[in-house]
C-alpha cells in the first residue's frame, strides 16, 4: 500500500494572542497552520480568524511544562499525517518583577516558556521519524531585551538572550538543510505589554524614545513572513532587530 502524501504546516507557538495571533491571521494566507496557545478558546478564535480555518488545527499546550511536549507533538503530527516546514517560536512569558521578588518556580517557568521550548520543539522536529525531513526555516520571537536591560526584566531579559544564543548555534549545526534565526522587536502594544502603556509617563516615554513611534503586531509578521520564505535563502544567524530605531537611538 502507498504510503499517503504528508500535508506541510507551518507551527506557530503563542498563537492565542498578541503577535502571535496576528502572524497566525496573516501567515493563514501563504500557509497551512498549527497553531499552539495555552488558552483552547482563545486559540480557537485565532484559527477561526484565519484564511480558510478548516485549513488549519490547534495545538493547546502549555510550553512552561517542558515535560511531555516533544510527545504531544509527535503525537498530533502522526495522527494527522503531518509534517513541520517551518517553525515560529513567538510564546513568551513576561511577568515585570524585581530581582528580590523572583522565585527559582518564577524564572525557570519563563525559561521553559521563552527557551527551553524552542530548544524542546527543535529537537523533536530534526528527528527523520518524526518529521521526515520537512524542516527548512526556524524563527525565534526574542526582544531587544536580549540585548540590553532593564529593571524588573531580569528574567525574561536572560531568558531572550539565551534564546538568541540557541538560535546561533542551531543555524551552525542545522546547516545547510535549517536556516535559523530571530526577529527582535521593540516595543509592540500588545495584550502582554498593555500594563506598562497604561501608565501616562511610561508611555509618553516609550513613544518618545522610538524614532518611528510604537511598533504594530504587523511589523513582527512581516519580518517573519519575509524569514519564513525562499527570499531570505542566504540569511541565517542573524537576529534582526524590528524597534523602530529604539537601539540606535542613544539619547534615550
Amino acid at each position: 500500500m502507498m504510503e499517503q502524501p504528508r500535508e506541510q504546516y507551518v507551527l506557530i507557538t503563542g498563537a492565542s494572542s498578541g503577535i502571535g495571533r496576528d502572524m497566525a491571521i496573516q501567515l493563514s494566507q501563504h500557509y497551512s497552520l498549527i497553531l499552539n496557545g495555552r488558552d483552547s478558546g482563545r486559540l480557537e478564535a485565532t484559527r477561526l480568524a484565519c484564511s480558510v480555518p478548516e485549513r488549519h488545527s490547534s495545538w493547546p499546550c502549555d510550553l512552561a511544562d517542558v515535560n511531555g511536549l516533544a510527545e504531544s507533538l509527535s503525537e498530533l503530527l502522526s495522527a494527522k499525517n503531518a509534517t513541520i516546514s517551518g517553525f515560529v517560536h513567538c510564546a513568551a512569558l513576561l511577568n515585570v518583577l524585581p530581582l528580590r521578588s523572583i522565585t527559582l518556580e518564577h524564572a525557570q517557568a519563563v525559561m521553559n516558556t521563552n527557551m527551553f521550548a524552542a530548544m524542546e520543539i527543535t529537537r523533536l522536529l530534526i528527528r527523520k521519524n518524526v518529521n521526515h525531513k520537512a524542516l527548512n526555516s526556524i524563527v525565534f520571537i526574542s526582544s531587544i531585551a536580549s540585548k540590553f536591560g532593564a529593571k524588573g526584566f531580569t528574567a525574561y531579559c536572560a531568558s531572550k538572550a539565551a534564546l538568541d544564543g540557541l538560535m546561533k548555534a542551531l543555524a551552525v549545526e542545522l546547516g545547510p538543510d535549517v536556516r535559523v534565526n530571530s526577529v527582535l522587536p521593540g516595543g509592540v502594544r500588545t495584550p502582554m505589554t498593555e500594563a506598562m502603556y497604561a501608565d501616562p509617563v511610561t508611555s509618553e516615554r516609550l513613544t518618545r524614545d522610538y524614532p518611528l513611534g510604537v511598533g504594530l503586531p504587523s511589523d513582527i509578521s512581516n519580518a517573519v513572513h519575509f524569514l519564513l520564505s525562499d527570499q531570505a535563502r542566504w540569511i541565517t544567524g542573524h537576529q534582526l532587530v524590528v524597534d523602530g530605531g529604539r537601539s540606535a537611538n542613544i539619547s534615550a
